[in-house]
């Protein structure tokens, strides 16, 4: 008896996911809105298949980074400042649960590294580098959520952080915005250390309240 042969399907064993890697590069303004995103070229940028760069882009439209042309392939999707406030909106809700979890999971090793970021960030605003405050706030974000454990949360929020990631990194070199995010920044962490779920939750509310706020003000 002869069996149908089992097709052939293209993996690419060294770079099984790009779509982490192509994320960062489009959140880092590596590409812009609006930017084709062209198989061919990015096969050559990270000497992946034109098959992974296919499935990674597949990823990102579904995370609503990226968006399918019919015919003319993928280019990076804007965000509009209106639907920024949404997801911002939606975040408030995420973020302030995962303060809280935090909060009530914190250990000795999470305080340690939540007092280097404090430290580190008070000292970016100081010395005036706003890209490395930028950077800092977004690794206090992400400290917060690992610390959180809740792993629901923490995979909507890598999307909608993906999302809304320019607007945000506008508005952290808008003038004054540092001295005023600094302070809420410090709040959150502090209530988090101080092991305060209350505190942790409103701090993380009043935050992105604020984020909201400067939002609605370029509509």
């Amino acid at each position: 008896m002869t069996f149908p042969s089992t097709p052939h399907v293209e993996v690419d064993l060294a770079r099984p996911d790009l779509a982490p890697q192509i994320r960062e590069a489009i959140l880092d303004g590596e590409f812009a809105p609006h930017q084709r995103l062209i198989e061919a070229d990015l096969s050559e940028r990270f000497q992946a298949t034109r098959a992974a760069v296919r499935t990674a882009l597949l990823t990102l439209a579904n995370e609503g980074l990226v968006e399918r042309l019919p015919n003319r392939g993928a280019r990076v999707r804007a965000i509009s400042v209106e639907e920024a406030v949404e997801i911002v909106e939606v975040r408030a809700g995420l973020e302030s649960l995962c303060a809280r979890r935090a909060a009530e999971r914190i250990d000795e090793s999470g305080t340690a590294r939540l007092r280097e970021l404090r430290d580190a960030i008070t000292g970016a605003v100081a010395s005036g580098d706003l890209v490395g405050y930028s950077r800092l706030n977004q690794e206090m974000d992400r400290q917060v959520r690992e610390l959180s454990g809740h792993a629901t949360a923490v995979q909507l929020l890598e999307r909608l952080r993906a999302q809304s990631a320019r607007h945000q990194f506008r508005l952290a070199f808008h003038p004054g915005r540092a001295a005023q995010s600094l302070p809420e920044h410090l709040a959150i962490i502090d209530a988090v250390i101080a092991r305060d779920p209350d505190a942790a939750e409103t701090a993380t509310r009043e935050h992105l309240a604020g984020i909201v706020e400067f939002l609605r003000t370029l509509v």
